[in-house]
């Protein structure tokens, strides 16, 4: 349950801040109108230091070869239900609600990871070390 809440709220933090189909942050900043400058900036920085902790943990957790990795499989996974036609991607809604859950799918298992390794090697990630 604690990956599926982890990589729930990457997803909603994703898709607030930009989708394809329905308003968002990135939209309601943008669109011209009576949007006050202190709000757009109050939210931009919220949504930045949410950025900041899921993509530290990341980082920390998994590394630049665990997001490339994570995202192979999930662009393998995405040819597979293309060959079988279970998806059309000619679509670029789809194809951008794809790259969000892609995305989210990366951070969640960032998030995650320290996790689920210490459940199946018994050891605990240490980041920092008094000598």
């Amino acid at each position: 349950m604690g990956f599926f809440l982890r990589w729930i709220f990457a997803f909603v933090l994703l898709a607030l801040t930009w989708n394809p189909s329905f308003p968002s942050y990135v939209r309601w900043a943008l669109a011209p109108g009576d949007q006050p400058l202190s709000l757009v900036v109050l939210l931009g920085l919220l949504l930045v230091i949410a950025y900041v902790v899921y993509l530290r943990a990341t980082i920390r957790s998994i590394g630049g070869l665990g997001m490339v990795l994570v995202v192979a499989v999930v662009a393998a996974l995405v040819w597979v239900l293309r060959d079988f036609g279970i998806i059309d991607m000619a679509n670029p809604a789809l194809s951008a609600w794809l790259g969000i859950f892609a995305l989210s799918l990366v951070l969640g298992v960032g998030l995650s990871w320290s996790l689920v390794r210490r459940r199946l090697s018994g050891q605990a990630d240490v980041d920092d070390v008094e000598e």
